[in-house]
């Protein structure tokens, strides 16, 4: 059933795919980057930090998070993985708070959470925490 059928406005996406060399897998994928949302353009943010001390260390990370569309209320997406240290690493992810604006323009997002519970020989299995605010909104 169509979206006007269903009393929905009809969203267009638009974005370029992208077919990355044969790997020699067998399998065929296709790499989407959107560009545009409904018309809106979209945006994503950097972000990055330190873990919590725990279990004699901490870790590193760095990401960017998923696109969003600009100018309305929103959140992103994120996932990325630490620095390897004392002999493993954590994932992280999760969805960021909702936009907050900077005074020149622009806006970022806090962020919050708990890494997956790890570890390696000699080191228990165990998580960390982890927050901060992204960086100010880039285009996509």
């Amino acid at each position: 059933m169509e979206a006007q059928q269903r009393g929905e406005e009809e969203q267009h996406i638009y974005g370029v795919i992208y077919e990355p060399d044969e790997s020699g897998s067998g399998a065929h994928s296709h790499e989407m980057y959107l560009i545009t949302w409904d018309g809106r353009v979209l945006h994503v943010h950097d972000f990055s930090g330190i873990t919590s001390f725990d279990v004699g260390h901490r870790h590193g990370y760095k990401g960017v998070t998923e696109p969003a569309p600009s100018g309305v209320p929103h959140i992103h997406a994120y996932a990325t993985e630490t620095t390897f240290d004392d002999g493993h690493t954590h994932f992280i992810r999760g969805r960021t708070g909702p936009a907050i604006p900077l005074p020149g323009g622009g806006h970022y997002h806090y962020f919050e959470g708990i890494t997956t519970r790890d570890g390696a020989p000699g080191v228990p299995p165990h998580s960390h925490s982890y927050s901060g605010k992204t960086g100010n909104e880039l285009p996509v």
